[in-house]
C-alpha cells in the first residue's frame, strides 16, 4: 500500500503524541503507556480506514466488471468484435473503471493486441474475479468460435460468484457481531479479574501461610506474598493476543482472507490496549 497524505498526517501526529509522553510521563508508567497507546492509535487509524476502502473499492470494482463484461457480451452477439466492442463501450459509465476502460481501448486503438490489452487490464484491477474472467476472456478470444455464448457464461459466472459472497456475507455479519461481543465481554471478565479478585490475595502467601505443615511451612517461608500487580501485567499480552487472533479469524470468514482480517485485529488490540491501560491508570488511582 503506497503512503498517502492521511498516512503521513497519522505517523507524524502518532510520533508526536509518544515523543510529548516520553519527554513529560517517562516517570509515571501507567500514563506513559497510555498515551503510547493513543499515540500507535493513531499512527495504526489510516492505514485501518486505507484498508477498509480499498476493500469497498473491490466491491465496487467487481460489480462494475460483471457489467462490463455483460455489456461486452451483448456487444459481441451482434457481431461486433470484441476489439471494437471495448472501443466503443469507453464511453459509458463504469464508475471506479472508467480509467482502466478507456486505457484498455486506447491501448486496442493503438494496435496493441487484445489479449495483451486484457492482460494489463487484470493486472491493474488486481482482483481476483476480474483475473479469472480475463483469462477465459483472452482464451476465448485467442480460440475464436461462440466467443459471445463464453462472454455470457462469464458474465453469469461472475453473477453468481458476487451473489454467493453477498449470501456470506450476510450470514457471517451475525457471527462477527458475535465475535466482537465476546471479545469485549473477555475484556470485562479480565478487568474484573484485575481489580476485583486479584487484589484479594494481596496478603496470601505462596506456602508460608499454610499452618501445621512443619518443615515444609519453614522451608517455604521466605517466598513472600503474591504481588497482584505484578500477576495480572500478563493480561495486557493475553488480551492483544487474543484480540490479533480474533481479528484474523472475522477476515477469514467475513470475506476469505487473513489479509482482510488485520484491519479487525488492528481495531481489537488497540480497543483492548486503551481500555487495559486506561483502567490501570484512572481505577488504580493513577
Amino acid at each position: 500500500m503506497a503512503l498517502k497524505k492521511m498516512h503521513w498526517f497519522g505517523i507524524i501526529a502518532g510520533v508526536v503524541i509518544a515523543l510529548f509522553d516520553f519527554v513529560f510521563f517517562y516517570k509515571n508508567e501507567k500514563m506513559l503507556f497510555f498515551l503510547l497507546g493513543i499515540g500507535i492509535g493513531i499512527i495504526a487509524l489510516p492505514f485501518i480506514i486505507g484498508l477498509s476502502l480499498e476493500n469497498k473499492k473491490e466491491h465496487k470494482v467487481d460489480d462494475m466488471f460483471l457489467e462490463f463484461t455483460r455489456n461486452l457480451a451483448e456487444s459481441v452477439a451482434t457481431g461486433t468484435p470484441i476489439s471494437k466492442g471495448v472501443i466503443n463501450m469507453r464511453k459509458k459509465n463504469y464508475g471506479v473503471l472508467n480509467p482502466h476502460v478507456n486505457k484498455l481501448a486506447n491501448q486496442i486503438e493503438l494496435g496493441i493486441p487484445v489479449d495483451e490489452a486484457l492482460q494489463t487490464f487484470a493486472k491493474e484491477l488486481d482482483s481476483t474475479v476480474v483475473k479469472r474472467a480475463i483469462a477465459l476472456i483472452r482464451e476465448a478470444e485467442k480460440a475464436g468460435g461462440d466467443i459471445d455464448y463464453i462472454l455470457d457464461s462469464t458474465a453469469k459466472s461472475i453473477c453468481e460468484v458476487e451473489k454467493l459472497k453477498k449470501e456470506r456475507r450476510a450470514v457471517i455479519y451475525g457471527l462477527v457481531v458475535q465475535g466482537y461481543v465476546i471479545f469485549f465481554i473477555f475484556i470485562g471478565i479480565i478487568l474484573i479479574m484485575e481489580f476485583k479478585i486479584i487484589p484479594l490475595t494481596a496478603g496470601v502467601s505462596t506456602f508460608g501461610g499454610l499452618g501445621g505443615a512443619g518443615d515444609l511451612g519453614s522451608g517455604a517461608a521466605g517466598v513472600g506474598e503474591i504481588s497482584p500487580e505484578q500477576f495480572t501485567k500478563p493480561f495486557l499480552y493475553l488480551l492483544l493476543a487474543q484480540g490479533l487472533f480474533v481479528g484474523l479469524v472475522i477476515g477469514k470468514l467475513t470475506e476469505g482472507s487473513i489479509k482482510k482480517g488485520l484491519k479487525h485485529s488492528f481495531i481489537l488490540m488497540i480497543t483492548a490496549f486503551l481500555i487495559s491501560t486506561g483502567a490501570r491508570l484512572f481505577l488504580s488511582g493513577g
